[in-house]
């Protein structure tokens, strides 16, 4: 046989892991060959992320046997992985906010004198070493807090790095990151490839396979599909073997019925927490039966608008009108009573409770009314539960069943879950801040199908995105953000992609050919 011939670095043989509710990985076969780049591929909840914790040392399987470099290896704990040469990047990132890049990136592995004392001195040398090798630029002095999420996640690298590793797993890697900083890990991918590591790469964005990967697994519903060879296999075909059906990229939609001004933004000045202006003078309107995008690089203001809007944040000046009436200072309930609908770009910290149920998240916002309570004082939880159920079926929301946390959800899961609630409550302006990151593209239809529709019963829709091919497809009406100031508005059509890319980074048209 071919299989023979073949250096394998990771063989993942009949792995099964069960949870309470679930079962997440179903007799999975995964085989990765040495130095190769390899992706996974599967819906949210399929069992990527974890068949992956399983070969980290995260979880224990309850059936399978794994092989690293051809030869069977028990996996106890990360620390077992980490001594055969395995390292992972998480999604969310397990970085201690206050600790600087060389304490985080030491941490558990730090170097020590001749008195046993920790030798920061040389533990900042061998970071910026490997910084330098591998190009990733980071700062060892700095500290968490203050670093952009696109260099807390090369701090992760390095981590692995740090720690030897030669098989190094990517778990939605780009997930929160901008398009340039997607771009600049691609890169570090094909340098770590060019130095001998393999990669695992858990992904649902078919360009990034089609652009780093030789090989892609597909998981379905825990089981192993199919594993293809990347080059010869269409994006169309991944998403049909992904999902089990065709995927629509592009929405179809009406010309938009607008109607009347529901947000009016005047000349609206934020500060972030630094105390630094971040939206200076904004101004703009969104009116019903619209989607207006903002569209932008990241860091320019666009989280500090969003948090203005829905009261998460201060307005330093100017006015903020819905529905004819200042809202500029009323409270967040207050928003949410007007109609405001919010789902958050940082959907762990705003957006849901880890340890609640799905009905109890999708409550959140409305918990102290009919039906979720009896008689004005106490909660129905039967009641949330029931609701919960309801949204879960509508919105495909898998791993929440039977009363299970929504923290143990994948972050699709709970992005839909999210999606869910805001959708549900009736709102006549709808703020959707990055609502598809983390999605497959087969959530990622469901949910931008989701959008227009809302637009089309009349409703305001304001979209932020770093996606320029979901602000191309879904708005009616583009914005441009630089530098906290709007540069320019545009009704679809009139802009091109390149363009708008071109704004963002602070150009005009007339430069284009400069």
């Amino acid at each position: 046989m071919e299989d023979s011939n073949i250096e394998w670095a990771v063989e993942m043989l009949g792995i099964t892991k069960r949870f309470p509710h679930v079962l997440a990985n179903d007799n999975v076969t995964l085989r990765v060959k040495k130095n190769e780049v390899h992706a996974l591929l599967g819906e949210n909840g399929a069992g990527k992320s974890t068949l992956m914790s399983v070969l980290f040392g995260s979880y224990t399987p309850d059936s399978g046997v794994i092989k690293i470099n051809q030869k069977v290896v028990s996996l106890k704990n990360p620390n077992d992985a980490t001594a055969l040469g395995v390292g992972m990047v998480h999604q969310h990132f397990k970085l201690v906010e206050n600790y600087t890049v060389t304490e985080n990136i030491v941490l558990g592995a730090e170097p020590r004198t001749k008195w046993g004392l920790l030798d920061l001195k040389r533990a900042k040398k061998e970071v910026q070493a490997l910084s330098d090798l591998y190009g990733l630029k980071v700062n060892p002095d700095e500290k968490i807090q203050d670093i952009t999420v696109g260099m807390q996640q090369r701090v992760e690298i390095l981590k692995a790095l740090y720690r030897k590793a030669d098989i190094i797993i990517f778990d939605e890697p780009t997930a929160v990151l901008t398009p340039q900083e997607i771009d600049e890990l691609m890169d570090i991918i094909r340098l770590l490839q060019r130095e001998g590591k393999t990669i695992l790469l858990i992904t649902h964005k078919l360009n990034e396979i089609k652009a780093v990967a030789e090989r892609c697994s597909i998981l379905r519903r825990g089981k192993m599909i199919d594993t293809v060879d990347v080059a010869s296999t269409s994006e169309e075909k991944l998403a049909e073997l992904m999902v089990g059906r065709v995927v629509n990229f592009k929405i179809e939609k009406a010309a938009p019925k607008v109607g009347d001004v529901v947000l009016q933004v005047k000349d609206l000045t934020v500060r972030n927490s630094r105390g630094i202006t971040a939206v200076d003078k904004l101004s703009l309107e969104v009116r019903s039966g619209e989607v207006l995008g903002i569209a932008g690089v990241d860091g320019n203001g666009q989280s500090e608008f969003v948090a203005a809007l829905t009261g998460l944040a201060k307005v330093r000046s100017g006015k903020i009108i819905f529905n004819g009436k200042d809202i500029t200072n009323l409270s967040i309930r207050g928003r949410i009573e007007a109609g405001m609908a919010h789902v958050s770009e940082d959907r762990r910290r705003f957006g849901l409770v880890s340890e609640f149920t799905v009905g109890e998240n999708a409550a959140l916002k409305n918990y102290y009314k009919e039906p979720f309570v009896k008689g004005g004082l106490f909660l129905n939880k039967d009641a949330m539960e029931k609701n919960g159920v309801q949204l879960s079926k509508a919105f495909d929301i898998r791993g929440g069943e039977d009363g299970a946390e929504s923290g143990a959800m994948s972050g699709g899961n709970q992005q839909k879950l999210i999606i869910a609630r805001e959708l549900s409550m009736g709102a006549s302006l709808l703020i959707f801040a990055q609502p598809t990151r983390g999605l497959d593209v087969g959530a990622i239809e469901f949910v931008r199908t989701k959008i227009i529709a809302e637009r089309d019963a009349g409703k305001a829709v304001l979209l932020v995105s770093f996606e320029l091919d979901e602000i191309m497809n879904l708005c009616d009406r583009i914005a441009t953000i630089s530098k906290g100031r709007i540069v320019g508005t545009y009704k679809a059509g009139e802009v091109s992609e390149r363009q708008i890319g071109m704004m963002m980074a602070g150009k005009s048209f007339s430069e284009e050919g400069a």
